[in-house]
């Protein structure tokens, strides 16, 4: 749908957040921060994995006074299959007084051209640097890190498939959190010896910024149920109707564009069969929209790009 539609027909605003509900800071990720500062001695770069859609919101500010610090870094923006490739050159431009070294990558895809860059990047790097306590080592080590699920340990393997033709040593999961604590060295090349440590996803203890929180969750970097997914929906609806964007419309098969979550939940519950059957006041069987159910296949289609390919960040390049 491509009709514009005045923005007196939506909200101004997004309104509903607890600040509490966007802090997720567990335990581990504690414990794998200060790993990651204990590991900076043995490794010669840093590789800065984020998710493309969300460049500004999606960093962690800690990270180059935690982790970086002189170390080479390269700046890697995963799932560039879910963003229009006309933004990129923005993001480039956006971001030049913090990183040197920007690299866009689809790590599902094993022809991907950004990640074949990675390795050869890295060597360059660490080449004209200065390798301090690491000079005359044998080895050379790079440190993965990022905020959860954007797709680090998805790039190591993806790496090892292209340098060693190995396979995956490193889960791989839809949810939040699947890599605990830094791991040991796992092989990336032969020649030049080359490692590479996995890292647990690192957010900002405390997220100030509600509408940053939110687009966080709406990419999966909060696990879902911390926030609520009604919650990630109603900011989704809320997000594209302010920014003009109404492929829902015609993808969920509504009459026309709304503001109201729970009027487009209910159409999904309909139309996907995912009503609850509960009893009445009279005792009576009714069905009712399952709204749970609806704004978990809203989410999962905004997720896997069939909404369209999104930048959430678009009005801060």
């Amino acid at each position: 749908m491509s009709q514009k539609l005045s923005s007196e027909c939506f909200r101004s605003a997004f309104k509903v957040v607890d600040k509490d509900l966007l802090r997720w800071f567990p335990g581990h990720m504690g414990k794998g921060l200060k790993q990651m500062q204990q590991k900076l001695k043995s490794v010669d770069c840093i590789v800065e994995v984020h998710d493309a859609r969300i460049p500004i919101s999606g960093k962690n500010t800690d990270f180059k006074q935690t982790v970086s610090g002189i170390k080479p870094h390269i700046l890697v923006l995963n799932k560039e299959d879910l963003i229009e490739k006309k933004y990129k050159d923005r993001i480039v431009n956006k971001l030049k007084n913090e990183y040197e070294n920007v690299v866009f990558t689809n790590c599902k895809n094993e022809r991907c051209k950004g990640v074949a860059k990675i390795f050869p990047l890295a060597k360059e790097l660490i080449k004209n640097a200065d390798r301090y306590n690491r000079t005359g080592a044998d080895d050379y080590c790079m440190m993965i890190i990022g905020v959860p699920n954007v797709g680090k340990s998805s790039l190591i393997n993806m790496l090892r498939i292209q340098n060693l033709h190995k396979g995956k040593a490193s889960p791989v999961g839809a949810q939040p959190g699947i890599t605990k604590s830094v791991m040991h060295k796992i092989k990336m090349s032969e020649n030049p010896l080359f490692y590479m440590l996995d890292t647990p996803g690192i957010l900002t203890p405390n997220i100030t910024n509600i509408e940053s929180g939110l687009k966080l969750a709406l990419c999966a970097t909060i696990q879902d149920h911390f926030v609520g997914e009604r919650i990630i929906v109603d900011y989704l609806l809320y997000w594209l109707n302010s920014h003009q964007y109404f492929s829902y419309v015609d993808y969920f098969k509504l009459e026309k564009p709304s503001d109201n979550i729970l009027e487009v939940l209910s159409h999904i519950s309909v139309t996907h069969n995912r009503m609850l059957k509960i009893r009445n006041h009279l005792n009576e069987y009714v069905m009712k929209p399952n709204f749970d159910a609806a704004a978990q296949i809203m989410i999962k289609t905004f997720r896997s790009g069939s909404l369209g390919k999104y930048i959430l960040d678009e009005k801060l390049l």
